[in-house]
């Protein structure tokens, strides 16, 4: 069968739903996989998880390995088809006399390796020959393949008295004049209870006469390589009869062998997974070649007693490993208390001779591996590794290094703990911000565009809301699309829809009123200099022409709450009521009304929704596609400007080292000419005879002089040099400046142009939490004109591990779970992609200080931190700023307001204008 990951593959048995329906329905369809024979109820894994498809995907994944050859990198019917040609070819070869006696002697046998299971098989069976066998005959010097005609045991006489006689007639046979008993041969051989010791002392193979012929010429091994001498002797022998032993026979290594033999017995014999199980052979073989089924009742007790010896054995060393059982012992009577402690007594003796033994076994083999390991010196742990396996020794821990993560803030979200709303969230902001250059936006921030999902109010308008939606409907008129998509989805569905009473408005009366809005959407001019006014009515068409209940599951309550209003009598009793209009409490609509007022009063999970589904239609547009390919050459012209800065940064810095080098040579040059001209002083002092002292009075002025000119010469060229080398390594210096600066520049250009192809987290912690920092992608920038901050979220996120990495964690021996507790605290564990985030700098420096560098993971990083926080710190310091500015701000308005409503009008994101807007139509 064949394995994946080590483990055998188990067909799928259908589904106790499956057996359940097939009684009350036995016409139901279903799914067959011919291959395996397997049934299954459903097609799609994405309605059930037993499902066709899945079961084909994961049979025709390259993971297979064939349990006969080793083959890997298979898929399962191509390990199958292995399989079953190996088997094909080792049944073909393994000799089929032999095939019943070898099954008889396996049968009910209890032990526990199959390689020693084969090698008892072998040493038996090695010199054993049946009868229709073919063997090699050993014939002065040359090996010719011969048949046993006959096997003569080693109490019946030979029937032949020479080595050389005439073939049988034709239809004799010639062991028809033996009886039922000399015809059962090595039969001692098939009982694996007796050793081999003693089968051979009964039973000798080397007693047994073997009657063969040798075969005709063109079945010998090599009669095709036309060798004169051997066919000479070949003829000699062709068709003899011959009486030998079995030291003088023998078989091919190909047909006969331990390896062939344990690949024979694997495949026709199996064992239950229960202790001290014995190898059965299985039913169809077992019936085919005569072997018997029923375990003898002497088999059976025989079992039974390995079986209960073994039980008993672990048992035995299960409680000593515990300790005694604390369960209430039956009282005995005297008579078999006493027959009991002589028992334990001499059982005790036994135990304790035993421990005797066992304990020097012990010292010595921990002696010996104490000596081996004092020889071989214990390599260290290379960091980083994998972080979980990183423990925290008492020195990180008396230096101070956090033990637990400080906890995000899932409160923090724009929707809580609502995990797919967030990604949409998120993802829409995201694709706006990045997309931006061919949206024709400018960048805005997070705190902004959520502030505008919640704007409910239709006068004054937002900007903001009209220039996201009239972006990417002027985007979507590329996309190809179909007419009136939402409307025949609706009626298409008409018969499974039963929601017609939570809106109090039909089908019919949806359909209809969506017939009359947004038909001429990719036409309409939707003109920035006049506030993109009837984008609400080309949203309608848009969705109208590109959604339908397969990729927008809201569409009917989104197109109700956009084209319907409730009455002004159910209007006035909510506001009664006090429940605001915004309540996520069904209204029931029944009013026809344009959507650009009814717009304001969906809900904000509702306007993510809707965005969502237009950034995803988006992606596939020309524009998006093109500015795709545009930062993919503009990243590789990045790259190699990068190379080409590191190079002149490289060159700049081995001349300024040439530079330093120089000078301390001249310093060490001056000091040695200092000194030089010090002993020449010295030396001019030595007195001598007086006419040598003469000339030498009379000649010193005039060198003093000389020499003094020359060191003012020296000291000025030296100072001009010097002023050269100090001008070259300050310019030097600024240049070096000058491309560091730049490599900066590249780095965040690079980080832009990136988010455009692919967004990447700054990287996993150890529980392969995703941290991700969105600030400075795509049109969005880290630096402002002058040198000023800029941030998009000012946040840091994190996202709870995906399905693939929790299923990482599961298969580590230790319970993660428990340390994801101690180390990340109960209310700090993430979901599978749950969203939280860090908006406090001192707890992403405290998260920061959490994270430990051994860790391959988290020393990544903590790397990605440290090149990031010089734009990091300053976006979050920002944000936090403009929040309390924005807060004193609105408290200032609410206390100097006359009039009840709201002033939003001087809201921050209602300040937002688009300088990248087109008025073309």
């Amino acid at each position: 069968m064949p394995t994946c990951r080590r483990k055998r593959v188990l067909l799928t048995e259908p589904s106790p739903e499956l057996l359940a329906i097939l009684k009350s329905d036995p016409n139901k369809d279903v799914y067959y996989l011919a291959q395996t024979g397997e049934i299954f109820e459903s097609y799609d894994s994405s309605s059930h998880p037993r499902a066709y498809a899945a079961r084909m995907s994961f049979y025709r994944l390259k993971q297979f390995q064939c349990e006969v050859t080793g083959k890997s990198g298979l898929d399962y019917f191509q390990a199958v088809e292995s399989e079953r040609h190996e088997a094909r070819t080792m049944h073909s070869r393994f000799p089929d006399p032999l095939k019943a006696a070898v099954l008889k002697a396996v049968q009910w046998q209890v032990m526990g390796r199959l390689d020693h299971l084969v090698e008892a098989i072998y040493e038996r069976f090695k010199d054993r020959y049946y009868p229709d066998e073919r063997v090699l005959v050993d014939l002065e010097g040359e090996k010719y393949l011969a048949r046993v005609l006959q096997v003569v045991p080693p109490d019946v006489p030979s029937i032949a008295s020479t080595s050389r006689t005439s073939p049988p007639a034709s239809g004799s046979t010639p062991s028809s004049s033996l009886s039922d008993d000399e015809r059962s041969i090595h039969k001692i051989a098939e009982d694996l209870k007796t050793s081999v010791k003693d089968s051979i002392a009964k039973d000798d193979p080397a007693k047994y006469v073997y009657q063969v012929q040798v075969l005709d010429e063109e079945q010998q091994p090599g009669a095709g390589r036309h060798e004169k001498n051997k066919s000479k002797d070949t003829a000699k022998w062709c068709g003899i009869l011959l009486d030998v032993r079995c030291s003088v026979i023998g078989r091919d290594r190909l047909t006969f062998s331990k390896s062939i033999l344990r690949r024979f017995i694997r495949d026709c014999v199996d064992r239950a997974p229960a202790v001290a199980s014995p190898w059965t052979v299985k039913p169809t073989i077992a019936e085919r070649y005569g072997v018997n089924t029923v375990m003898p009742e002497e088999t059976r007790k025989g079992v039974e007693n390995i079986k209960k010896g073994e039980i008993d054995k672990r048992k035995k060393v299960w409680e000593d490993k515990e300790g005694p059982p604390t369960k209430k012992q039956k009282k005995m009577t005297a008579a078999s208390e006493e027959k009991a402690k002589a028992l334990a007594a001499a059982t005790e003796k036994r135990e304790r001779e035993a421990r005797e033994k066992a304990d020097k076994v012990q010292k010595a083999k921990e002696e010996n591996d104490r000596l081996a390991a004092e020889k071989k010196k214990k390599k260290p742990i290379r960091y980083p590794t994998e972080d979980l396996d990183v423990v925290i020794g008492d020195k990180e821990k008396k230096a101070g290094m956090k033990l637990k993560r400080p906890i995000p803030s899932c409160g923090a979200m724009p929707f809580g703990r609502d995990t797919p709303l967030n990604d949409a969230f998120l993802m829409a902001w995201n694709f706006l911000v990045v997309y931006g250059q061919p949206l024709h936006l400018s960048p805005f921030t997070m705190d902004d565009f959520e502030q505008a999902l919640r704007h409910s109010v239709l006068d004054p308008p937002c900007v903001l809301l009209a220039e996201i939606h009239a972006a990417l409907i002027y985007n979507l008129r590329t996309v190809p699309f179909n007419k009136h998509s939402a409307v025949l989805s609706l009626v298409r569905s008409k018969k499974d829809v039963r929601g017609d009473i939570s809106f109090s408005v039909s089908l019919d009366q949806l359909t209809g009123a969506m017939a009359d809005v947004g038909n001429n959407w990719e036409r309409a001019p939707l003109r920035h200099s006049e506030g993109r006014d009837g984008w609400e009515e080309s949203l309608v068409g848009c969705l109208k022409d590109h959604a339908n209940l397969g990729n927008f599951p809201k569409i009917r309550e989104i197109f109700t709450r956009l084209l319907f209003a409730p009455d002004s009598t159910s209007e006035a009793s909510l506001s009664a009521s006090g429940t605001p209009l915004s309540s996520p409490e069904p209204i029931p609509l029944s009013i026809p009304t344009h959507p650009s007022i009814r717009y304001y009063s969906l809900s904000p999970a509702d306007r993510v929704t809707i965005l969502a589904f237009l950034c995803n239609l988006a992606i596939s547009s020309k524009a998006i596609h093109a500015h795709m390919e545009w930062s993919e050459e503009q990243l590789t012209a990045l790259r190699k400007e990068k190379i080409e800065v590191n190079r002149s940064k490289k060159q700049c810095m081995e001349e300024m080292s040439v530079l330093n080098g120089d000078a301390k040579l001249d310093g060490a040059t001056n000091n040695g000419t200092d000194v030089v001209m010090h002993e020449s002083s010295d030396l001019s002092e030595i007195p001598g005879s007086e006419g040598e002292g003469e000339s030498s009075s009379a000649a010193r002025p005039k060198d003093t002089r000389r020499t003094a000119a020359k060191e003012r010469e020296l000291a000025r060229a030296k100072q001009a040099s010097a002023k050269q080398a100090l001008a070259e390594h300050r310019r030097l210096d600024e240049e070096v400046n000058k491309l560091e600066r730049r490599l900066e520049g590249i780095e965040r250009e690079f980080r832009k142009l990136l988010g455009s192809v692919r967004v990447k987290p700054l990287g996993k912690d150890r529980f392969y939490n995703r941290i991700w920092w969105f600030d400075g992608m795509g049109a969005a920038s880290l630096v402002g004109s002058g040198g000023t901050v800029q941030y998009g979220t000012g946040r840091i996120f994190i996202q709870g591990p995906s399905e693939f990495d929790i299923e990482i964690l599961d298969r580590r021996e230790e319970d993660v779970s428990v340390r994801r507790k101690e180390e990340e605290g109960g209310e700090g564990m993430l979901g599978v992609g749950e969203w939280a985030v860090f908006d406090d700098l001192e707890e992403i420096d405290e998260f920061i200080a959490w994270l430990n560098p051994k860790g391959v993971r988290e020393l990544a990083l903590k790397n990605a931190f440290t090149k990031w926080w010089p734009h990091i710190a300053p976006g979050v310091r920002k944000r936090t700023a403009d929040l309390v500015t924005n807060t004193k701000v609105s408290e200032a308005r609410r206390s100097t307001r006359k009039h009840a409503g709201a002033d939003v009008s001087r809201e921050p994101y209602m300040q937002w204008t688009n300088r990248k807007a087109m008025n073309a139509s």
